[in-house]
């Protein structure tokens, strides 16, 4: 049986680390399956984020026990440190694309199918912005004994052109209010510089995997720590 949000809806924290697994296992692959370390970093960027969020180990350790025990995330075999994936199309029983989909949705809140295409560059090229919405579509008429609807359009905010997806794996969303949080977003920059900035936290977070890595093959501490 998928992964059923209306039974058992997901934590803001479970779908940040679950989110976060997804996109780095697809941007930072040399990095990926994640360590707890590197996971929690990835939970706490400042960019591609939305909310921000400040994940302790302890919240990231305890939400993945949980996506654990629902076959969203599993332990990684081999080695000195403990590296997890995630389950996701398996678990919840989607097509790539709608994975995609998820995920960005997880970790950028609400967006329209134009950001959606955009955003997912580095994860999975879209044809158009046809086909984000033939997955969105698919995604919200999804019958109730496939696990129910995963997104919701919402309503039209003011100003806005286009109106913009929300996920559902965290449960029912007020579409009022996630539509009113959401009004025509300015840009947090432009898309080469955006573009810059998740190279350098992909890079980050690759140099922090071959640190631990190294560490764990010396057989020392790790002396490296996150940027408070």
């Amino acid at each position: 049986m998928p992964f059923d949000p209306t039974t058992r809806p997901l934590t803001c924290t479970e779908a940040r680390v679950l989110g976060t697994l997804m996109e780095k296992a697809r941007t930072v692959p040399d990095s990926y399956p994640l360590t707890l370390n590197t996971l929690v970093l990835g939970c706490n960027q400042k960019t591609t984020r939305d909310p921000v969020m400040a994940v302790s180990d302890a919240q990231a350790q305890e939400a993945l026990d949980e996506l654990k025990l629902l076959s969203l995330v599993f332990e990684s075999s081999g080695g000195r440190t403990t590296r997890w994936e995630h389950n996701f199309q398996r678990g919840v029983g989607v097509p790539e694309q709608s994975a995609v989909l998820l995920g960005l949705l997880m970790l950028r809140g609400p967006q329209t199918p134009g950001e959606l295409r955009i955003n997912a560059e580095r994860w999975y090229r879209f044809a158009d912005i046809s086909s984000v919405e033939g997955f969105l579509d698919e995604m919200q008429e999804r019958r109730a004994e496939k696990g129910g609807p995963l997104v919701v359009q919402l309503p039209r905010a003011p100003g806005a052109r286009e109106q913009r997806w929300a996920h559902l794996l965290c449960g029912p969303v007020d579409t009022t209010t996630a539509s009113a949080a959401h009004p025509v977003a300015a840009s947090a920059g432009t898309p080469a510089l955006q573009a810059r900035v998740e190279a350098l936290e992909a890079q980050v977070a690759a140099l922090q995997a071959t640190v631990q890595r190294l560490c764990a093959e010396l057989g020392v501490e790790e002396a490296v720590q996150a940027a408070p």
